[in-house]
């Protein structure tokens, strides 16, 4: 059955400005294949050279982080929510 991945605005100029992507798959890894093969695009975005989900891309099922679940081989069920978050750096020291 069709699940929805969440797309963050910075990865959106890869999927035609969708916000949302339905997809099939009963792992957040099928999920992803198919997102990327659907995006072609997008997939040098969020794996590296060796097929591997970067490091700075987080990914979530509901409010968990699969890397604390068991990574792409997570399930999802229809009701799940799955999102890609792109890790944030920058900020100044000594903030006021």
């Amino acid at each position: 059955m069709p699940k929805t991945i969440m797309i963050p605005t910075p990865l959106r100029a890869y999927t035609a400005k969708k916000a949302a992507i339905v997809v099939e798959g009963r792992t957040v890894g099928e999920m992803l294949d198919e997102l990327t093969r659907l995006h072609a695009p997008l997939k040098q975005h969020l794996f590296d050279d060796k097929g591997r989900l970067r490091s700075f891309v987080n990914v979530y099922v509901n409010d968990q982080d699969i890397r604390y679940l068991q990574k792409e081989k997570t399930e999802v069920t229809d009701n799940d929510v799955v999102s890609i978050i792109p890790s944030i750096a920058g900020g100044k020291d000594g903030a006021r």
